[in-house]
Formats: C-alpha cells, structure tokens, sequence
C-alpha cells in the first residue's frame, strides 16, 4: 500500500513525555480485528483517550486543543510490547507522519518505516530540548528532513542527525512499501530472470 512521499516536514508536534509506551496502549487488543489500515486513528491511545463512556479525557493531550501537528514525540522506549502492526496503522491514520523518542522498539520501528511513519531516534538531551520548547510555546515547530537526515527546532536552528537505513529510506522518499519496491524494479527482476541459465 503507497503513502505519501516523506521528504521535508515541517509542523508543530504533540508532546508525551511519558517512558516505555507500548503497543497495547497505543492501540488496545480488541480493536485489532479488522485487517485494512483505514479507522484505526479513531481508536489511538484508546484507553487514555476517552473514558468508559466514551467522553474525552480532558486531561489527556491529543484532547488538548493547544496541541497539534504531524508528528508525536514520546517518552523512551516508545512502542514496546508485542509486535501488532495495527499500532504503527493507528499512528498514520490519526495524521501523524513522524514520532520521536530517544529509543524505539526494533519491530515497531519497522512497522513505521512500512506504512509511512518516520520514526526519529534523538539523544536522550535532545529529546529533552523538544519537550521543553513545545511545553513553552505550543507553536514550536520542527523541521524533519530525510534526504540530510536530520531534526531540527527551526526557533533556536538547533538540531540533531538520526539513523536510518538506505533502504528504508529510499522507500520513504519514494512512497514505497515494499511490495510498492518489489513493483517499482519489476522490469529489472524479469530481465535478470529471463538471463538466468537454464
């Protein structure tokens, strides 16, 4: 399934400085039956979210008016738990386009970086400086640019390079999944098939 190309995001951030995030929190087991990716957004970070009757926690932060943006930024250990792919699903549909943490989980790490979420692992002090600016001034923005890959906070010009792997990354930049890569290259498979002895 495409997405839209990541190349430069530029947005305000919602902040949630809490640690050791996991997946059963960011979307709760019983809203995993469906199997298309659309929907899930509506029930991100359920849970903490709405109460039992289905109001909103005015507490909670995606409740709050003041917060908003493309991109989450989490405590450490984001994504931890169980490997459910729903999890990256439901941070998509709900509009993000990139989470920062100062650590993620391997498998949903992975599961971003296949449906359309740049996850940006920053220093520790970084991550931080991030939450402090944004608590400060809710209209912070960061600036995200994959090609340089680097974050930064366009009001001071601060700014901190991250990891990903080339692959990963060229898919990004592309719009791919894999599946969508596989298609893309599919003239140059036939052709090293169709050369291949007998």
């Amino acid at each position: 399934m495409a997405y839209d190309k990541f190349e430069i995001l530029r947005s305000t951030a919602v902040p949630l400085p809490i640690e050791n995030i996991d997946t059963d929190q960011i979307i709760p087991a019983r809203f995993l039956k469906a199997t298309e990716r659309v929907g899930f957004g509506d029930n991100l970070f359920r849970d903490w979210r709405y109460n039992a009757d289905n109001t909103p926690k005015a507490d909670f932060v995606l409740n709050n008016p003041v917060y908003s943006g493309k991109i989450l930024v989490g405590g450490k250990n984001f994504g931890s738990g169980s490997s459910r792919e729903h999890a990256a699903w439901a941070v998509y549909d709900y509009g993000f386009r990139c989470v920062v943490s100062s650590f993620f989980a391997d498998i949903f790490r992975n599961n971003c970086l296949n449906v359309g979420v740049l996850p940006v692992q920053v220093s520790p002090e970084f991550a931080e400086k991030i939450f402090a600016a944004i608590h400060a001034d809710p209209e912070t923005e960061l600036e995200v640019n994959l090609s340089a890959q680097t974050i930064t906070l366009l009001k001071t010009g601060e700014k901190e390079a991250f990891d990903i792997s080339p692959y990963k990354k060229d898919n990004m930049l592309n719009g791919f999944d894999d599946i969508d890569y596989l298609q893309s290259i599919k003239g140059e498979i036939e052709e090293f098939a169709a050369n291949l002895p007998l």
